[in-house]
């Protein structure tokens, strides 16, 4: 069943990994750059990966060099070992969503990715979709769930069936999948599995927003969101199709 994505998540900006700056100590899907968001009102975008103890983590990559102190496969360490690791450029370290759910407390529109843990947007999906379950479990505020890979959102609508979830929709050019099969590209880029996972939205790439399937999906009565824009410029063009956009490095 479809649950549709409440309006605040069109009525304001959503801030792309939490509206970080590290110049001024925020780096991305930190606490923050999370409060940073709230205090100027924006809505937050997070990531979430998996510790090796079953955690949901707010952190986006797969490996932590890019964003931390430390490097190898983030699932591989335990939310405590997690929770000691400084993120680069800050006194920060890597928070579990049950304490960004603490932190935000129903004060923003909270849209969360759940990174495809397959490794191909293949059916080996549930853990993190589990904890990103018992982690959601109470919370009041508003709140939307959103991946890649359409099996995870299956699963999500078993584990959190009352949270509005949609899939996050790309191209797919093969230079920025490589590792992705033609033929699952193929069937991603033209968002056959919308209804089957009882989606309410896309979160599509902002270069490609001009794809038909893109408008046909908005006629049917699904919301379109975009990623990511990053000027004033882009948001402008990209508000011509889409309903609302994430962005990051300026002020949306």
């Amino acid at each position: 069943m479809m649950i549709p994505l409440p309006s605040v998540f069109l009525d304001r900006p959503i801030a792309h990994r939490a509206y970080h700056d590290l110049s001024d100590s925020r780096p991305e899907n930190s606490r923050a750059a999370i409060a940073a968001a709230i205090a100027a009102g924006y809505g937050i975008e997070i990531d979430l990966q998996m510790s090796s103890d079953g955690e949901a983590m707010v952190f986006h990559d797969y490996d932590l060099r890019r964003l931390s102190l430390e490097s190898g496969p983030i699932r591989q360490r335990s939310a405590r070992e997690l929770a000691a690791i400084p993120l680069m450029g800050s006194t920060e370290t890597i928070p579990t969503l049950s304490e960004i759910l603490d932190l935000v407390a129903g004060r923003a529109p909270l849209l969360i990715e759940v990174k495809d843990q397959d490794g191909a947007m293949g059916p080996e999906t549930g853990a993190l979709e589990e904890a990103t379950g018992r982690a959601l479990a109470g919370y009041e505020g508003p709140v939307a769930l959103m991946s890649f890979n359409p099996n995870s959102i299956l699963h999500l609508s078993r584990r959190a069936p009352d949270v509005p979830r949609g899939l996050t929709t790309s191209a797919y050019r093969p230079e920025d999948w490589p590792t992705l099969p033609a033929a699952t590209r193929d069937r991603l880029r033209e968002i056959h599995d919308a209804d089957h996972v009882g989606a309410s939205f896309i979160s599509h790439e902002a270069t490609d927003l001009d794809r038909p399937r893109v408008a046909a999906l908005k006629t049917d009565g699904l919301a379109v969101l975009c990623w990511t824009i990053t000027s004033p410029e882009a948001e402008a063009e990209a508000r011509k199709i889409a309903q609302n956009v994430t962005f990051e490095g300026y002020a949306a």
